[in-house]
């Protein structure tokens, strides 16, 4: 086990101070998993007082976990497949398509009255495209549009029209120069590629509000993310690409929570208020939060993790452009986090409004109460 950081030492006295508040939350994380909030208005029904959508992100191997399944039914409204709905899932291999998984959670949505978010259409990065499509070679941009034109239609025109919303393109804006990122089908087909997937997705989803999904965020360094997504957004509209929101995932990975600093907040408005100025609404589409440089104490992460949760929570739903709150997931032990980014000090992460035993957290109050204090739309 490495020992802790000087920067996680100073994050956790910057973070005594945020202790107070949110001690009676922690106090009470103790017996049945949930307990603590069975008892509190679910989540989803303060969100649907004030026209907004709470849900979460689900897997289809977690419809096997009682436990989980009774707490995404009793505090979300939506849910959004993890990795069921993505290409490197449904189509891992050449015509070999695998609808299961995510027909699983359809199914789950629909038995018990949940809406759905669909992610995403295209992830337009060569990272998470199968192996065997990054190694195509279309020989016109006929062809690409022809190849995406069926996996489109077939993928969004299966769940049409329970789905209400796409994420129609994913991650398409390289974070180090803001330029659109190169993938088998870019090659093809250009920047133009993307207002070809939206065109497509209307056509298949006539319905459902369509959006652009990016982790473009307001910590340091993603200056040239933001302008890239905001250009990009500008050429779609321009252009007369059916889009309709953008997805902000609102993970906080690389600055810590006490880092939501003034100048970055002014900044970040000042993003946020471009896109919602060319007429997009706003999803918060993927929200946790990163405890990698934060010193070992759960009690001094949650209060760092809840304070900054309300400030950023309170910002973003402040605009009645905001219509969804998706979080990613509910529970510690279920958090991609637990492996991107590991901790020096092998501690379990908390990056989620629940604990690994299924308890709430100071987080969840946090969401709670800026949900309660979120103007109505």
């Amino acid at each position: 086990m490495s020992a802790i950081t000087r920067r996680q030492t100073l994050k956790a006295a910057a973070g005594t101070a945020a202790l107070p508040f949110f001690a009676g939350a922690c106090a009470s994380n103790t017996g049945h998993p949930g307990a603590a909030s069975a008892g509190a208005t679910p989540l989803k029904n303060l969100a649907a007082a004030k026209g907004l959508r709470f849900g979460s992100a689900m897997a289809a191997h977690q419809l096997a976990d009682p436990k989980y399944v009774e707490l995404v039914l009793r505090e979300c409204g939506v849910i959004v497949a993890e990795n069921e709905h993505k290409q490197y899932t449904i189509l891992a291999q050449p015509d070999d398509w695998n609808f299961a998984p995510g027909d699983a959670l359809v199914e789950f949505a629909q038995t018990n009255g949940l809406g759905m978010r669909g992610h995403t259409l295209l992830w337009n990065r060569r990272q998470w495209t199968s192996d065997w499509l990054n190694a195509v070679e279309f020989a016109s941009a006929k062809e690409a549009e022809s190849w995406l034109d069926a996996y489109i239609a077939r993928v969004a025109g299966r769940y049409d029209p329970f789905i209400y919303s796409w994420d129609v393109v994913n991650e398409t804006v390289d974070p180090e120069t803001g330029a659109l990122r190169e993938t088998v089908f870019s090659k093809a087909m250009g920047p133009e590629l993307i207002d070809f997937c939206f065109h497509k997705a209307r056509q298949a989803a006539p319905d459902a509000t369509l959006a652009y999904n990016d982790y473009m965020s307001w910590e340091s360094g993603n200056e040239k993310h933001r302008a890239g997504v905001l250009r990009l957004l500008e050429r779609l509209l321009k252009n007369g690409a059916p889009i309709d929101a953008l997805g902000i995932q609102s993970h906080s990975n690389y600055d810590m929570p006490n880092e939501f600093t003034p100048d970055k907040q002014r900044a970040w408005r000042g993003f946020v208020e471009e896109a919602i100025g060319m007429g997009l609404e706003i999803y918060l589409t993927e929200f946790d939060v990163n405890d990698t440089e934060l010193g070992p104490d759960a009690a001094m992460r949650d209060a760092l993790i809840a304070g900054y949760t309300k400030d950023y929570l309170d910002m973003m739903l402040s605009y009645e452009a905001t219509k969804d709150l998706l979080v990613w997931g509910l529970v510690d032990s279920y958090s991609w986090l637990q492996g991107f980014l590991p901790r020096e000090d092998d501690v379990e992460k908390r990056p989620t409004p629940f604990d690994s035993h299924y308890r709430p957290k100071p987080m969840r109050t946090a969401i709670a109460g800026a949900l309660k204090a979120a103007p109505a739309r």
